[in-house]
């Protein structure tokens, strides 16, 4: 297609919503580590992990080898409430940076949640339906995660009980509010309701919580309640599986336009809207049949790419969790309470971390104050009020755009706008008022994190 006919949004049709989620793992030639019980340093068995996670969902965590996996029929019916998403050509962003470079982005917010999130929410709340559950149990940071989930629970009848970082509790009241009207139950976390968070408060008095918090609290109620199982909407495995219908959707609109993406740019805090976004163009890379350059964005202040170490390391603060293999940050990291986004979790997806240590994946990490200035102008020009994560994303973009300004070249750059802002006013009015500062962590600061990485029996010997 020439260049002047390219649509500023291309959809595809029902008919063309993806029928099977896109493994990654089984192209990757150095396959993601598997997870560990803590105390034997033994990967774990699906008869342990189904204590904690639905049956189906175990065999989706485990899988190294199977490339897809079919989407049942009820999950793609609800999809079409929203899906497929817009692959949208940012012309007034192009012609404000006046860049030779030609910029599209993935539009996930066109639902309630806002966000990418329920597309592994709905997926996974269906699991628990029909294995027979009552409900699960979830933490969320900025609260994209636990509202997708109670939409999606919602739907489906089951019960939802979200733990929620308790600096983003008090600052976001709405998202709160949305999650109650789908049914939730919403405790801000660290708290009192679990032994692990007594255990943390009393450790950290007056701490505002992380993920990793919150993680502890909302396993500790999934496997000391009878029928009832715990669902995470980032970092593991069979999250990314579901998040790759926005890399499906968007590789599948490129080929209708008859254009190849140079640059794919994705925020990065679990790797569930970046893992999803990649997942099949890199898929591509890895089998030989086109090439790509693939950009992970994650904040200063939690800069687990960037500035962390690959190691094994709880999933969670009380570590009571199995250990990952990932790129992190130590489990007692807590982001500063100043830092506006959801990019909170001290580590990162071990498919994703095993892409970075292999050099298939580049990282950055940028500042909170160049974000929202990025944030602003991509509102500004395209008419969308971007959500503080997507907006990690939005300022690569940009700074690419300009790059191909200096040089003249004809990038085609993708980034994934996983959700929007409206719930995060509370972080734009900082912004604006002058009460935003960079909080950037202290190599002394991670060292004491590093510290506590733990021993693994037979690793560490």
């Amino acid at each position: 297609m020439k260049e002047n006919q390219i649509p500023y949004k291309t959809y595809l049709t029902e008919a063309e919503l993806p029928t099977a989620w896109y493994d990654l793992r089984a192209d990757m030639p150095n396959k993601p580590a598997p997870m560990l019980d803590p105390g034997t340093g033994k990967p774990l068995t699906a008869e342990q992990l189904s204590g904690i996670f639905c049956r189906e969902l175990v065999e989706q965590e485990l899988n190294s080898d199977r490339a897809y996996f079919p989407i049942p029929e009820e999950i793609r019916d609800f999809y079409k409430m929203y899906r497929p998403s817009p692959l949208v050509r940012a012309y007034c962003l192009e012609k404000v940076l006046d860049t030779p470079a030609h910029i599209y982005y993935k539009f996930e917010g066109n639902n309630t949640s806002g966000s990418h999130k329920l597309n592994s929410a709905i997926a996974q709340a269906y699991y628990a339906k029909h294995q027979g559950l009552k409900g699960v149990t979830t933490e969320t940071g900025a609260g994209q995660w636990g509202t997708a989930l109670s939409m999606a629970c919602g739907y489906l009848g089951l019960d939802c009980k979200v733990f929620m970082v308790k600096v983003s509790y008090e600052q976001k009241p709405f998202r709160r509010e949305v999650m109650r009207t789908y049914g939730a139950s919403v405790t801000p976390s660290p708290s009192t309701e679990t032994e692990v968070g007594r255990r943390i408060l009393a450790e950290y008095p007056g701490t505002t919580g992380s993920l990793g918090c919150a993680i502890s609290e909302a396993v500790e109620a999934a496997v000391t309640t009878p029928g009832y199982r715990y669902v995470l909407g980032s970092v593991l495995n069979q999250v990314l599986l579901h998040q790759s219908v926005i890399g499906l959707e968007a590789q599948a609109a490129f080929d209708k336009l008859g254009v190849k993406p140079d640059l794919i740019i994705g925020c990065a805090g679990g790797g569930s809207n970046l893992g999803g976004l990649i997942a099949p163009f890199m898929g591509r890379k890895l089998r030989g049949e086109e090439d790509y350059r693939f950009l992970a964005v994650e904040p200063a202040s939690c800069p687990s790419f960037t500035r962390g170490r690959f190691a094994y390391d709880f999933c969670d603060t009380g570590r009571i969790c199995p250990l990952a293999k990932m790129y992190t940050l130590g489990s007692s990291f807590i982001p500063s309470p100043n830092h506006a986004g959801g990019l909170r979790f001290h580590g990162m997806s071990p498919i994703l971390s095993q892409l970075y240590a292999d050099g298939l994946l580049e990282a950055r990490a940028v500042e909170q104050t160049e974000v929202f200035r990025a944030a602003e102008l991509f509102a500004r020009c395209e008419g969308i009020l971007p959500a503080p994560e997507s907006s990690h994303a939005i300022r690569a973009a940009i700074d690419e755009a300009l790059a191909c300004k200096e040089t003249g070249k004809e990038l085609n750059i993708l980034f994934g706008l996983s959700g929007t802002g409206y719930f995060d006013l509370t972080a734009y009015q900082q912004f604006h008022d002058g009460q935003m500062h960079d909080s950037i962590p202290t190599d002394e600061e991670l060292a004491r994190s590093f510290a506590t990485l733990p021993k693994v029996p037979g690793l560490d010997e």
